[in-house]
């Protein structure tokens, strides 16, 4: 619930001064984010958020802190390693909110996808295959070599058919063996964004963040605002505006008079299934 004298009292410093530095559009983790490390450095910075803080793509994800183990196939070994280090930093810095998720890979075969995966590396093969023991082990091992001087979760471990039968009975008994490792989660991320939103405003004074309030235009040096209760409209003046509006930052741009076509289409499947017996077989991976 909104705080009508706190936030009213915020709006009105607002209209009082309407001179910042910076002038962010866009409360979600990103827009947040830049919010905090400008209060700290002692910046005077503005938020706006049209709606609730983190309530778009930063709440609606797969919660997953990933550190993309199938990259390493086609060769993108810096973005593996920096979404490791990413991983373990939250890890390490909120462990309240993040949390190791250990994952365990059904194995059928031995030598499968031996070939495929050079090939995939090269970009000579687009379509995915099926992946051998050998091939898992390789990409694991370079998993766990990302983060050998930062480790935050235990190394991968393999066992073998009877071993993991034994873990988890219900699994295929065809299976050859199971490989397991560790990546991590967050079940709530709006709450560090929040967290982080807090500790910007307690950096600094002259840095306010304000939800319900949108950008809808812009003349010369002014961009205006609307408060999304009342549908008043005023005027601000920053030095630099900074769009973090994820998948509205092309409408964002459109409502400041700069026509973008940034955002495109990217697809995604995630599986959600009501299957207790299952999640319970699955011991938590």
């Amino acid at each position: 619930m909104i705080d009508m004298m706190t936030r009213q009292a915020l709006l009105d410093s607002i209209r009082s001064q309407p001179d910042m530095s910076v002038l962010i559009i866009g409360g979600g983790v990103n827009g947040i984010g830049s919010f905090r490390d400008l209060a700290l450095n002692g910046v005077d910075v503005l938020l706006v958020e049209r709606g609730d803080f983190a309530s778009g793509a930063s709440a609606a994800s797969s919660h997953m802190l990933h550190g993309g183990l199938r990259y390493l196939e086609n060769g993108e070994f810096r973005l593996v390693s920096e979404a490791l280090h990413e991983r373990n930093r939250m890890l390490q810095n909120a462990p309240h909110y993040a949390h190791p998720l250990p994952t365990t890979i059904p194995i059928f075969r031995w030598f499968s996808g031996i070939l495929n995966a050079p090939l995939k590396f090269l970009g000579l093969l687009d379509r995915p295959g099926e992946r051998g023991a050998v091939v898992i082990k390789i990409g694991l091992m370079f998993y766990d070599w990302f983060t050998r001087d930062a480790r935050m979760t235990p190394t991968h471990r393999f066992y073998g058919r009877d071993e993991s039968l034994k873990k988890r009975p219900l699994l295929n008994p065809d299976i050859l063996c199971t490989a397991t490792y560790y990546d991590a989660w967050m079940p709530y991320p709006e709450r560090i964004c929040m967290e982080l939103l807090a500790d910007g405003e307690t950096a600094h004074e002259q840095a306010r963040a304000v939800n319900y309030v949108s950008a809808v235009g812009a003349e010369g040096d002014a961009v205006t605002l609307r408060d999304e209760l009342t549908g008043e409209t005023f005027a601000v003046r920053p030095k630099i505006v900074v769009n973090a509006a994820g998948p509205w930052i092309d409408f964002v741009n459109q409502a400041m008079g700069q026509g973008t076509d940034y955002i495109g289409g990217t697809k995604g499947t995630h599986l959600i299934i009501d299957h207790p017996q299952l999640f319970d077989s699955c011991a938590g991976h």
